[in-house]
């Protein structure tokens, strides 16, 4: 008996994008000893387990299995851990987070809202008997308490168990503390909500009031008999949670930290270690100033340590703000044109690198990511890189072409690599210059190599990838796929061989798939980045240029262009269609922002202000207005709608207002919406079919 191979869509969902089973999370004990990592069992696992590395003979070991302890796969997750996991886009189960004490002796996560503690050296793992369910614990510095969220309230336990206790209850409904509210965990990149102090004996706490903002519900229109969804949603121009600020020691004494709340209500940073005080970063609303403060733990009182401003507006980045050993403020800036490295008031780089994160400070030097910028010699299309940097300059860390990124402590540096020709990740382990160990990745083989040629296109050198099927002779044009995201924090073309294997899917059909990161997308300059300031439209502009210009010197069929693309990628294609249908004969919009102002204050208002004070930029960029739906009266192009229904980021109105709109101009569009789907598609047969149905739409509308 034959068993039929199973589909690419179908393996690309069940492997959720052939992640499962691949090494993440990493953390180093300081002594080098010990490296600390989340893995499942294999590639279609979604559950996984921590497990330790011993640098020394490089050895793996499970320091805990969520199946042995909860005895068996079922979870059963609060609606606050699945919020959070919605925000963080993680999509697996079993252990997803942890979190150690200093000397990466004990680690602490939680399991189905219970709180379970794991001797890393010893490999035994214990549940801690604790009200639940329990959210994001946190071992202090010292390894003698865990820290832990639970019904909004900041509870502290000892590790052994022992006098479990609340440091901070919510004083009235909507208000939590521990917790980061939406807007930061959405947009800002702070999933946190408490820090311990480095002496262990205090915390940091944030506590957030959303009842000022305004309340959404979320039905399901499949499931009538239940009590639609409530949620705080702060779209933009309304107001945002009222975040405010504490010391809280152990022994429940609370005072809390001072800064100017009214002008700068963000709290988009905190660091709080033994190099110096508790440091912050506070941003104004409109995100065009942001204040570096200290703080007195000992009053609450802060001092302004370096103020920033900027016309556009001022980006957030990885591992930034925080101390160097000697007290120095580390920083990445946007200076003379270029997004720098700065310790001190000293600019560390130049326009040769284009600045992305900050991953380790040592004595010694800064280690970062970082692209090409401006001023490098070679653009390095789509590759990110690990560099050494200090006053005496620079080194590269990371070999050949690739996306890397790196953790690093104790001398020991965890170096990950997604390169052009091989699936998945490697993950090696350096001890002074020499490979001391490797990660094995249980991550499934998709068995499809990208045909991909990276190269840039149109007069602006757009970055893009050029997809043509694996069995493609070159004799004949053929019709065109722009599958992009095209946008603010997301780069699609990357130097990486999983990152096309969808594209590559599509391009198998029998198209020939481009992917452009024109202006707005990170990684080149600042410059490039603010070019869509108040005006989202020049994302499509770049779009086009790229295409047409590709068309010169590839066998394109101009006549035949559609475009595919999920969240701001999916208003970006039915921009397309509405605007440019001389360019574009079909799209497929997923999850698409088609009203701006139905979108969150943090990101919206970064890149087109206040809607009261700038109607005008929304309108620009709306898919529902008479600016959005102004084109030639034909052709009118096909669009299909895409869109879960139980989206709580990009929430289904915006797919029903353009239908409607849509409707009543006398557009023909097909509308397929996602019951029990949020805003990414985990659910197997559905991410599976979804391929299918925009395949068959494709094919359907530009007639092949």
């Amino acid at each position: 008996m034959t068993t039929e191979p199973v589909s690419f869509p179908r393996r690309h969902a069940r492997t959720q994008r052939f992640t499962l089973g691949a090494p993440r999370a990493f953390a180093v004990a300081p002594d080098g000893s010990r490296v600390v990592f989340l893995r499942s069992s294999s590639g279609t696992d979604p559950a996984s387990s921590l497990w330790v590395l011993d640098t020394a003979d490089g050895r793996e070991r499970v320091a805990a299995d969520p199946r042995a302890l909860l005895g068996g796969v079922s979870e059963d997750l609060s609606a606050e851990e699945r919020a959070r996991r919605e925000r963080s886009r993680e999509g697996g189960a079993g252990i997803v987070g942890q979190a150690t004490d200093a000397a990466v002796e004990l680690a602490s996560f939680a399991l189905s809202g219970r709180l379970f503690t794991a001797e890393l050296r010893a490999g035994t793992a214990r549940e801690l008997p604790v009200p639940g369910p329990v959210i994001d614990p946190r071992p202090s510095p010292d390894g003698r308490h865990i820290a832990y969220v639970a019904q909004g309230a900041l509870r502290v336990v000892g590790a052994e168990g022992e006098g479990d206790r609340a440091l901070a209850e919510p004083e009235s409904d909507g208000v939590t503390y521990g917790l980061a509210e939406f807007i930061a965990a959405e947009e800002m990149g702070r999933s946190r909500g408490f820090w311990w102090g480095p002496e262990s004996d205090s915390l940091l706490v944030a506590r957030a009031d959303d009842t000022p903002v305004r309340r959404w519900w979320i039905a399901d229109p499949a499931r009538p008999e239940r009590e639609p969804q409530q949620v705080a949603y702060p779209a933009a121009g309304t107001a945002n949670a009222e975040v405010r600020l504490f010391v809280i020691g152990l022994d429940g004494v609370r005072t809390e930290v001072a800064w100017d709340r009214a002008r700068y209500p963000y709290l988009a940073r905190v660091h709080w270690s033994a190099a110096g005080a508790p440091l912050l970063l506070v941003q104004a609303r409109d995100q065009r100033s942001q204040l570096f403060l200290a703080v007195d733990p000992a009053t609450g009182a802060t001092r302004m340590v370096h103020a920033d401003e900027d016309p556009q507006w001022l980006d957030l980045f990885p591992g930034v703000p925080c101390w160097s050993p000697s007290g120095h403020l580390v920083r990445i800036a946007d200076e003379g044109g270029a997004r720098v490295l700065t310790v001190g008031e000293r600019p560390l780089t130049g326009s040769q690198l284009h600045v992305r994160a900050v991953l380790d400070v040592s004595d010694d030097d800064v280690l970062i990511s970082a692209s090409a910028g401006q001023g490098a010699a070679d653009p390095e299309i789509g590759e990110v890189h690990v560099y050494r940097v200090n006053e005496l300059g620079m080194e590269r860390v990371s070999q050949g072409p690739g996306v890397h990124s790196a953790v690093r402590a104790g001398g020991v540096t965890v170096l990950v690599s997604h390169t052009p020709d091989r699936p998945g990740a490697q993950v090696r382990v350096v001890r002074d210059g020499k490979q001391a160990a490797t990660v094995r990745s249980y991550a499934e083989d998709p068995g499809l190599t990208p045909r991909v040629t990276l190269t840039e296109g149109g007069a602006r050198r757009i970055p893009c990838a050029l997809l043509m099927p694996r069995d493609y002779a070159g004799d004949t044009p053929l019709p065109v796929l722009l599958d992009p995201y095209g946008g603010p924090h997301a780069s699609r073309v990357v130097a990486a061989h999983n990152a096309y294997l969808t594209s590559q899917w599509f391009a198998d059909q029998g198209f020939a798939v481009v992917v452009a990161d024109g202006r707005g997308t990170p990684g080149r300059s600042p410059a490039w980045e603010k070019a869509v300031h108040g005006d989202f439209t020049a994302s499509l502009d770049d779009q086009v240029d790229a295409l047409q210009d590709l068309a010169k010197s590839h066998p394109l069929d101009l006549s035949r262009v559609a475009i595919r693309g999920w969240s701001y990628g999916g208003w970006l294609a039915g921009l397309a269609v509405l605007r440019r249908p001389d360019v574009f004969h079909a799209g497929i919009a997923g999850a698409p922002v088609t009203d701006w102002g139905l979108y969150d204050t943090h990101y919206t208002e970064r890149y087109l202000g206040d809607p009261a004070a700038r109607p005008e930029s929304y309108a620009r960029s709306s898919l529902i207005t008479e600016d959005g739906l102004s084109s030639p009266a034909e052709p009118h192009r096909p669009l299909m709608i895409v869109h879960g229904l139980a989206d709580d980021n990009v929430v289904v109105a915006h797919a029903l207002r353009l239908s409607s709109a849509l409707l009543a101009a006398g557009r023909p569009h097909e509308v397929l919406p996602l019951s029990g789907v949020t805003h990414m598609t985990p659910q197997e047969q559905v991410a599976e079919n979804l391929l299918l149905l925009q395949v068959d739409f494709l094919k359907r509308s530009l007639a092949l």
